[in-house]
C-alpha cells in the first residue's frame, strides 16, 4: 500500500503534561484511518501537529514520500491538509457562505467574487444533504449540529489530500451521519485519505480500513479495522477490561416530577406534553431541529415560554430563570459546553462548584484547600484527566471538559438532570462510566431526561423514550418497545411508527 502519510517519534510536552510520546501514525493513499483512544490520549494532539496548530518537540512527518514541517494551519491547508475540529472553528458573526469559504474566498481580478463563493458552499452544503440551508444566516443562529454541518463543508471546499475528522458525528443525528458516510466513500473514491478520530467505534467498523490506538500519548496497537475484535481495541484504549457498556442499575419508577404541558417556545417546541417521575430515565430523541434542545432551554428557563404549562413537584412553575430552577433542584448540560456550559477562562475547581459554594464557604469566604479536596474526589470519580484543580479548564481535552460540566450537576445535587448530549466527545470507557452513574442516580429517586442523536445508548440505558419530530412530541413508549428502525421512523413522522 502507497504511502500518503508517514508521522514516527512525535513528541510533545505543554509544561509539566507529556501528551505525545514517540507517537507513529502511517496512512494510506485513499484510506480511511481510524484514529482510537480515551479522552486526553493524545489524538487531537497529534492531528494540530498535522495540521500546523501545534509545533512538536521531536519527531517527523513525510506527506507523499516527502518531509513535511507545517508551519501554520494556512500552511498546511495549502499543502492538502483540512481539519474538522471537534470543538467548532467557526467565526460566529459571520454568515454561513462566508464561514464555508473563509480562507478560500474566490476572487476576481483581485475582488471578492460573491457568486462565486455562494455557488462554492451550496454544492460543499448539498453534498452532505443541506443544499436548502439559508447562506446569509449568521452561524451563531444555528444550532450545534447545524454549525458542525458547516464546519464538515468548509474542509470540503479546498480539495484536501488528507481530510482529519474529529469526532464529526458528535452532534449529528443518525440521519446526518450517514449522509456523511456516503461523502467519506465519495471522497475515499477520489484519492483523498482520511483520519477518522471517533470514540464510536461500530462507526469506526463501519468507515475506516485501519486503525491506530493511542494511550497515554504512545502508540500502543495497529491493525486491520474489518477483521478487529472491538473489544481487543476497547482494551487497548482502557489497558483494561470492560465488560459492559449499557449497565443497568436496578431502579424504581416513583411519582411525577415534572410535567410539560403543551409547552411551547416562540419558535419551538409547538407545544410538548411530556411527564417525568421520581427515578425514571426519559430519553428523547428526534432530528436535527426537531426541538429537543428548545424544550429543554425553556424548562430550565434559558428561552421564553409562550403558552403552557411547566409543573414541578405537583406546584405551577411555569415561568423561572435559571437560578429559580437551579433552586428547584433543575440542573441542565448543554449541548454546547464552550458557550454555555463551561467558564473557558476558569479552573476546572471553579468550574466544577461554580453553582454550589455552601460546602466550603465561611463568612462568604471559600476555603480553598476544603474545594481542591472536593473537586479531586469528582475528579476521580468522573477519571477527569487533568493536572489539579486549579488547572484552566481550556486546557483540558472536549471529553474532559464535557465531564467537568457533568460533574457540576452532581455537585449541585440537581434532583432533575436534564442533559443534552452528555457523551459527546466522551470515549467508550468513560461512557460506561457515565451510564452507570445514571443508573445510579435514578435508583437514588433522581430523575434524568437524556437527549441524545446515538439510539443505541438511548436504548441501552433509557425507561423510556420519547421521539419529537417538528417542535412535538409524536410518541413516547418504552425502551423495550422501540427499535432504531421505529425510532427513525417516528422522527421523520411516519404514522406507522406511533401505532
Amino acid at each position: 500500500m502507497a504511502l500518503r502519510l508517514r508521522m514516527s517519534g512525535v513528541q510533545k510536552r505543554f509544561g509539566a503534561t507529556q501528551a505525545l510520546r514517540d507517537v507513529s501514525l502511517e496512512v494510506g493513499d485513499a484510506e480511511v484511518h481510524a484514529l482510537i483512544g480515551e479522552n486526553g490520549a493524545g489524538k487531537s494532539t497529534l492531528m494540530k501537529v498535522l495540521s500546523g496548530a501545534c509545533k512538536p518537540d521531536a519527531g517527523a512527518i513525510e506527506l507523499d514520500d516527502r518531509p513535511f514541517t507545517p508551519k501554520n494551519p494556512h500552511h498546511a491547508r495549502q499543502c492538502g491538509i483540512a481539519m474538522i475540529y471537534q470543538e467548532l472553528n467557526l467565526a460566529p458573526h459571520l454568515s454561513v457562505a462566508e464561514n464555508i469559504l473563509l480562507g478560500c474566498e474566490p476572487s476576481r481580478f483581485g475582488w471578492l467574487n460573491r457568486s462565486r463563493r455562494r455557488d462554492l458552499a451550496r454544492r460543499a452544503l448539498a453534498e452532505l444533504g443541506h443544499d436548502a440551508l439559508d447562506l446569509d444566516q449568521p452561524v451563531s443562529a444555528l444550532s450545534v449540529a447545524l454549525q458542525q454541518i458547516v464546519e464538515i463543508a468548509r474542509a470540503f471546499v479546498g480539495q484536501p489530500k488528507i481530510l482529519i475528522m474529529d469526532e464529526p458525528t458528535s452532534s449529528l443525528t443518525q440521519d446526518d451521519a450517514e449522509r456523511l458516510f456516503a461523502v467519506i466513500e465519495r471522497l475515499r473514491q477520489r484519492g483523498v485519505s482520511i483520519v477518522y478520530i471517533s470514540h464510536f467505534l461500530e462507526e469506526c467498523k463501519r468507515v475506516c480500513s485501519r486503525f491506530t490506538v493511542l494511550r497515554d500519548g504512545q502508540t500502543v496497537g495497529a491493525g486491520d479495522m474489518q477483521s478487529a475484535d472491538l473489544a481487543h481495541i476497547i482494551r487497548l484504549m482502557v489497558g483494561r477490561e470492560v465488560t459492559e457498556i449499557y449497565t443497568r442499575v436496578p431502579h424504581s419508577i416513583g411519582k411525577p416530577i415534572l410535567q410539560l404541558i403543551d409547552l411551547q417556545g416562540r419558535v419551538k417546541p409547538r407545544g410538548v406534553d411530556l411527564t417525568l417521575h421520581e427515578g425514571e430515565i426519559l430519553g428523547i430523541a428526534g432530528l436535527v431541529g426537531a426541538g429537543r434542545t428548545e424544550t429543554l432551554r425553556a424548562l430550565f428557563g434559558l428561552d421564553r415560554i409562550a403558552k403552557g404549562e411547566v409543573i414541578i413537584y405537583s406546584t405551577p412553575q411555569t415561568h423561572g430563570n435559571p437560578n429559580a430552577r437551579l433552586k428547584l433542584g433543575l440542573g441542565l448540560l448543554s449541548e454546547n459546553r464552550k458557550e454555555e456550559g463551561l467558564m473557558l477562562n476558569r479552573s476546572v475547581a471553579d468550574n466544577l462548584t461554580a453553582t454550589r459554594y455552601a460546602p466550603f464557604t465561611r463568612l462568604g469566604f471559600i476555603r480553598g484547600g476544603l474545594q481542591r479536596r472536593c473537586v479531586s474526589e469528582w475528579m476521580s470519580r468522573l477519571s477527569i484527566r487533568a493536572r489539579a484543580p486549579g488547572q484552566d479548564v481550556t486546557e483540558l481535552s472536549g471529553g474532559n471538559q464535557q465531564k467537568v460540566a457533568l460533574g457540576r450537576l452532581l455537585h449541585h445535587e440537581a434532583r432533575v438532570l436534564l442533559l443534552d448530549e452528555p457523551t459527546r466527545g466522551i470515549d467508550v470507557g468513560s461512557k460506561a462510566q457515565i451510564y452507570k452513574l445514571i443508573g445510579q442516580l435514578a435508583a437514588e429517586g433522581k430523575a434524568v431526561i437524556f437527549v441524545s442523536s446515538y439510539l443505541p445508548e438511548l436504548l441501552g440505558i433509557c425507561d423510556r423514550i420519547a421521539v419529537m419530530c417538528r417542535g412535538r412530541v409524536t410518541a413516547v413508549k418504552s425502551a423495550t418497545e422501540w427499535t432504531e428502525e421505529s425510532i427513525m421512523a417516528a422522527a421523520v413522522g411516519h404514522a406507522e411508527a406511533n401505532a
